[in-house]
């Protein structure tokens, strides 16, 4: 999912300073929504790893 966020940007740069602000606005809004995507899944499966290891440590004492 970050490779396609940083795939948009790239197209959205490239875009713009060929002219096609259309085409660039619409690249940097798909990458913006792909990053934010891919924060939120990650801080999530990091909350649920430090779960299951705080569980785990409490089912081998």
């Amino acid at each position: 999912m970050l490779k396609y966020a940083i795939l948009f940007a790239l197209i959205s740069l490239v875009a713009g300073a060929l002219g096609f602000t259309g085409v660039a606005a619409g690249a940097a809004g798909i990458a913006k929504v792909l990053f934010v995507l891919f924060l939120v899944l990650a801080v999530l499966f990091v909350a649920l790893a430090a779960i299951g290891v705080g569980a785990a440590r409490k089912a081998l004492k």
